[in-house]
């Protein structure tokens, strides 16, 4: 698999991590705000990663 197919397809997986981290942030802000606070901070830190990946593709296809 070349790298540009790996890090595609590592992109559309944090991305699906992402969303469903944010669902459950949303769903759990009125019943209990910790895990709301858990999943929203592991949510932004999978965006960071996903900007750098961003980042990345960017130089790579450049």
């Amino acid at each position: 698999m070349s790298r540009l197919k790996q890090l595609d397809s590592y992109k559309k997986h944090l991305k699906e991590r992402y969303i469903k981290l944010i669902e459950k942030s949303n769903s759990y802000r009125y019943v209990d705000e910790s895990m709301s606070d858990i999943a929203a901070f592991k949510a932004m830190k999978l965006l960071e990663k996903i900007n750098q990946l961003r980042y990345l593709d960017r130089k790579l296809t450049i």
